[in-house]
C-alpha cells in the first residue's frame, strides 16, 4: 500500500501568507508551513492527538490507523485530509478534511464539505486555520465543486466568515 497520493503541496510562511515556490515541489525552507496530504507517517506524529483538541478520538494503534488510511485513500481524490507539520518538531499542528459529493444536480456537479477544522493549541493565532481552510476551498473549486460547505459551532462563526463564508440555512442532525 502506497503511504502516500498525489496532491498540490503548498508552503506558507509562519504569518499563514501563502510562499510561491517555483519548481512546484513543496521543500521545506526555514521557519515556513507546508500543507501536505496525510501520510501514514503522521500517526507518530501526534495526528490523533491533534484531533482530541476538536472532539472525541480515541487512540488509535498503528494498525488500526493503516486500515483506516487505507479505507480513505481507496476513495482517491474524494476525501482529502490535509496536515500542517511544524517545520523543526516534526508534528502536525493543523489539519482539515474536503470531502467531494457527488451529485445529479447542477448538471451531476460536486459540493465540497468542509469538516475537522482544527489548529494546535500552541500554534493558535497564526492564521493556520485560515490558511487549511482557503487551501480546502481552493481544492474544492479545482475538483469543481459548484459550492462549498460546513457546519461549525457558534462561536466559530467569525472564524470562517474570516475565510470567506456566509451563513445559510440551518444544520439539522441525528446523533447515533
Amino acid at each position: 500500500m502506497e503511504n502516500k497520493l498525489s496532491f498540490q503541496t503548498e508552503i506558507i510562511n509562519q504569518n499563514g501568507n501563502k510562499k510561491e515556490n517555483e519548481n512546484g515541489i513543496g521543500k521545506e525552507t526555514g521557519n515556513e508551513f507546508i500543507i501536505r496530504r496525510l501520510e501514514l507517517s503522521d500517526h507518530s506524529k501526534g495526528f490523533i492527538e491533534l484531533l482530541r483538541q476538536l472532539s472525541t478520538c480515541p487512540s488509535l494503534s498503528e494498525s488500526e490507523f493503516q486500515a483506516r488510511f487505507a479505507e480513505l485513500a481507496a476513495l482517491g481524490e474524494d476525501h482529502y485530509i490535509c496536515v500542517i507539520e511544524h517545520p523543526t518538531l516534526c508534528h502536525i499542528i493543523a489539519t482539515g478534511c474536503l470531502f467531494i459529493e457527488k451529485k445529479f444536480l447542477r448538471n451531476c456537479s460536486a459540493v465540497g464539505h468542509i469538516e475537522d477544522i482544527v489548529v494546535d493549541e500552541s500554534a493558535r493565532g497564526a492564521r493556520l486555520g485560515q490558511r487549511i481552510v482557503r487551501h480546502l476551498v481552493d481544492r474544492a473549486r479545482e475538483m469543481g465543486c459548484y459550492k462549498v460547505i460546513l457546519d461549525c459551532e457558534r462561536e466559530k462563526r467569525g472564524f470562517y466568515e474570516k475565510c470567506g463564508f456566509e451563513e445559510k440555512n440551518v444544520q439539522m442532525a441525528i446523533y447515533f
